[in-house]
């Protein structure tokens, strides 16, 4: 089992690379085992939601909802140059239930006088099909595709009905650090096609992930299963 340092270095090396804040070229590509991990936390971070009693209006709109996009740690860390990123997956609800998921990258960056270091969860709840179709069909932009507003601990914040795609998109986060809440805007969300590959053992489109069948991992049932549970009417 990976130690508690490697993780952590794990996560930061994906956070500044999809905050777009390293200087020095991509990264490599992550093993298959790191990628088990994203979708472990990643459902660790379903159920801290899920658990928390001032999330009721998450769990109402995951029951609606046509996707969610789960990031377990978005970093900012800052000091005159600030950046935000972090790995993600986006998963779809078909008929059969929470589809496999598919891994991304979100990530912004922003120059600043900022002081100071965050940790959130972040869960996007994508309330049609139009908004996970967004997001297949291109890198997405949260604020030109998507308006999403900032909000504090632990509370649900509404976004603006994008006017590209028509589709309503909640965002909700539990942030650790300095400030009181997190603000999504800017960020870009980015398909890890690598990974996703090395995941799954087949190459694949994140649309064949999520709506093909086209490959599947029981490395992610406990994630689905955590997702359909967490559904309130």
């Amino acid at each position: 089992m990976p130690s508690l340092t490697t993780n952590r270095r794990t996560l930061l090396a994906s956070a500044l690379a999809g905050a777009g804040i390293l200087a020095f070229g991509p990264l490599p590509a992550l093993a298959a085992s790191d990628d088990q991990s994203l979708i472990d936390s990643a459902r660790i971070t379903v159920d801290h939601f899920t658990n928390d009693s001032q999330m009721g209006d998450l769990r109402r709109k995951l029951a609606q909802a046509k996707g969610a996009f789960v990031v377990p740690q978005l970093l900012k860390a800052s000091f005159i140059i600030g950046g935000e990123g972090g790995s993600g997956v986006l998963l779809a609800k078909t008929a059969n239930g929470w589809s496999e998921p598919a891994i991304y990258t979100m990530g912004s960056g922003s120059i600043g006088l900022q002081i100071g270091a965050e940790a959130s969860e972040v869960i996007l709840v994508l309330m049609n099909e139009n908004a996970v179709s967004a997001i297949l069909r291109n890198e997405f932009k949260l604020g030109a595709d998507a308006t999403v507003a900032a909000g504090p601990v632990g509370m649900g914040v509404e976004a603006a009905t994008t006017t590209n795609f028509g589709a309503d998109i909640y965002s909700f986060a539990k942030t650790k650090g300095l400030a009181a809440g997190i603000s999504v805007e800017g960020a870009v969300i980015t398909a890890r096609h690598g990974r996703n590959t090395a995941y799954y053992g087949k190459e694949a489109h994140p649309r064949n992930i999520l709506y093909d069948n086209m490959v599947s991992n029981p490395g992610t049932n406990a994630l689905r299963q955590a997702l359909a549970a967490a559904e309130m009417p």
